[in-house]
């Protein structure tokens, strides 16, 4: 944990969303009230959330962290997320990125490989959000021939 601290991956103070109120102020459920559950239900089914494993073919821009983070921030908007913060790393010779926007309501993470023009993207959301919405903005972005989509509930109930 402390390497990812020195990298600015962890923060010291959790974030206004993680915050939990000071001691002696009632929670949710001691005060009669519902506790918010961000689990998803959908078709008859309860589910924690949507997982989109995506992979861009003959796709541009992929060298690029700073591009990348701006778009794949642009995604997380278009789906409804809360971003939380970004980290990407570039890597050399080769130019490809790695790197993820963690969200309040998961992440949307990429690796790169612009000598092959191809793009692995996994986003995953819970509540919400609709990480499908995040789709056309990362075809904007990037351009691809061909898109490969695949979906995957995750933490099915019922």
């Amino acid at each position: 944990m402390n390497a990812l601290t020195q990298l600015g991956m962890v923060s010291e103070l959790p974030s206004e969303n993680q915050t939990l109120p000071t001691c002696g102020t009632p929670q949710p459920a001691e005060c009669g009230l519902p506790q918010k559950d961000y689990f998803v239900v959908r078709d008859g089914m309860t589910f924690a959330g949507m997982h989109l494993l995506i992979d861009l073919w003959g796709a541009s821009n992929l060298d690029d962290p700073d591009l990348i983070d701006r778009e794949l921030c642009a995604a997380a908007a278009a789906a409804g997320a809360t971003i939380l913060h970004s980290h990407f790393h570039h890597f050399t010779p080769n130019g490809g990125v790695s790197g993820v926007v963690v969200l309040a309501e998961s992440h949307i993470s990429i690796h790169t490989w612009p000598e092959r023009g191809f793009a692995a993207v996994d986003i995953f959301m819970c509540g919400e959000c609709d990480p499908h919405h995040a789709v056309p903005v990362l075809r904007a972005a990037f351009r691809p021939a061909s898109i490969d989509l695949s979906e995957q509930r995750r933490g099915r109930i019922a």
